[in-house]
């Protein structure tokens, strides 16, 4: 958690630049192949154990195990897919036509299509955390609404109430979707709580729990998000409403989305069926007889495709949100060219970033207030991500090496701009070195950053392999070449953020 700005870097030859560029992309394309042959090698023990699906490519099975993917492909093919189509019109119909109307009407339209879903039991429990969230607010306190708003977030994992509310539904999935839109309905609580105590507008208790309500059920972002602030939506749609876009070139723009979309759901797919990552990492006797370049091919595989993922989950609900002229938070950006822990943060989940700068970074104190205070602000920043996610023992560690990752990171930087250090750099190496050595560090870090977001995608047991198989076992053999191209990777990485297309 930092606002120090990207590097600014010397620009290396081009020659140079390319062989990191054939490395880099070479490293991915054979490392791929070898996690594909391995996978079709051991296809027939894979489909026994973990039941592959009959493939949607001719030739192929189709890995399920992505519990995340798998959920919201099937939400999407019931209903969730259809409704969002139905946001898109009625926000386009009352943008032509009445534009007075469109938030009402798209209030309206959300907290039907919520209620169609989640049923009037699953929508009566967030208008309970609404009403409790808001009634709070009113106090203008900000530690009794973080203390309601956490109790509410708490009672996810309460196992009576989670029986109870199992039982409404006949499927699994179901109670899922109702959890997940809890949890992400709690972040606009607070979100709404904070902002109310800090800055109360002169508006009616009625016309501020009108937009707390409109906040809450906005279809586009309701379930899983992405996350801004209830300040940033109340300002941006009440623009829409005055100065509302009736240019015809907003539908052009959202079918150019929706196959930019479609494209990324092709690849998705296509990952899951000629890669069966996640069933892989399943079985711990599989990753411990991975070949090298197969077992960096599934690291790569993992976190690629939860980029993949992203795109698309995010990818419509911001298209939609664009519509509506608000300014939703940018998609993620590529793995592959990420090299720090704290790039990571800032650049993956934007929303849910500047959600964890504003309401819990600075208001502790962050970077003012001197070092300790900064190690504490960013501690339980991470804490509370922890939380959220329901606070699992993976995640614990998960949310712990990325705390340490950032404020080794925080650490170098504050080490390397102080005036003695930095005078004794300048004098020493060249501009381009500096940035070589910059890259070096960087590959440390991405090494334990890809090893972090292991640990989140596969539990404890994944990271603790590839621990004992690159840095233990393979220390000398396996090591070496692993960081040689992160180091290329970091290059790109930095090449991409100092000269952005």
């Amino acid at each position: 958690m930092t606002f120090d700005s990207e590097p600014r870097l010397s620009p290396l030859p081009w020659t140079e630049v390319l062989v990191y560029w054939v490395l880099s992309f070479g490293s991915h394309l054979y490392s791929f192949y070898k996690l594909h042959t391995f996978s079709k090698e051991h296809e027939v023990g894979l489909a026994r154990e973990f039941h592959l699906e009959n493939g949607i490519f001719k030739g192929f099975k189709r890995d399920p195990l992505d519990f995340e993917w798998s959920f919201w492909t099937e939400w999407a093919k019931k209903s969730l897919l259809w409704t969002l189509i139905g946001h898109g019109i009625l926000s386009r119909l009352t943008t032509i036509f009445n534009p007075k109307l469109k938030v009402p009407a798209l209030t309206l339209y959300g907290f039907l299509a919520a209620s169609g879903v989640l049923g009037i039991k699953g929508v009566s429990v967030l208008l309970v955390h609404l009403g409790v969230s808001f009634s709070v607010a009113q106090l203008r306190k900000p530690a009794l609404s973080w203390v309601f708003n956490l109790l509410m977030l708490s009672t996810l994992h309460v196992q009576s109430l989670q029986d109870i509310q199992r039982g409404w539904y006949s499927t699994e999935e179901e109670y899922y979707l109702l959890l997940f839109s809890v949890a992400v309905c709690g972040l606009r609580f607070i979100s709404f709580s904070l902002e109310h105590c800090w800055s109360p507008l002169d508006r009616s208790g009625l016309v501020e729990l009108f937009w707390l309500f409109s906040y809450t059920f906005y279809h586009p972002f309701f379930y899983n998000g992405p996350i801004i602030t209830f300040k940033a939506y109340t300002e941006q749609m009440r623009r829409s409403t005055e100065e509302s876009n009736r240019n015809e070139s907003a539908l052009s723009f959202l079918l150019l989305r929706s196959g930019r979309i479609l494209l990324w759901w092709c690849l998705a797919e296509y990952m899951i069926h000629v890669m069966y990552m996640h069933s892989i990492q399943s079985n711990e006797t599989y990753i411990e007889i991975l070949p090298p370049w197969a077992l960096g091919g599934l690291a790569l595989a993992l976190v690629q495709f939860f980029y993949v993922k992203y795109l698309v989950l995010f990818g419509l609900p911001c298209s939609l949100a664009a519509l509506d002229e608000l300014v939703p938070p940018n998609l993620p950006c590529c793995v592959s060219i990420m090299y720090s822990f704290t790039g990571m943060w800032r650049h993956f989940d934007e929303g849910l970033y500047r959600w964890l700068i504003r309401y819990i970074y600075v208001p502790l104190g962050g970077s003012r207030h001197g070092p300790l205070c900064k190690v504490l602000s960013t501690g339980l920043a991470f804490g509370f991500v922890c939380f959220w996610h329901g606070g699992h023992d993976y995640l614990r560690y998960w949310a712990l090496m990325n705390w340490a990752g950032v404020l080794a990171e925080n650490g170098l930087s504050s080490l390397f701009a102080s005036s003695r250090v930095r005078s004794v750099v300048e004098q020493n190496f060249s501009t381009a070195m500096q940035r070589r050595l910059i890259a070096l560090l960087s590959a440390f870090s991405t090494a334990m950053l890809i090893l972090s977001n292991l640990v989140f995608l596969g539990g404890i047991h994944v990271g603790r392999i590839f621990w004992k198989r690159v840095f233990v076992q393979g220390w000398s053999t396996i090591a070496p070449p692993m960081l040689a191209f992160l180091y290329c990777f970091a290059q790109i990485g930095l090449e991409w953020t100092s000269h952005p297309p």
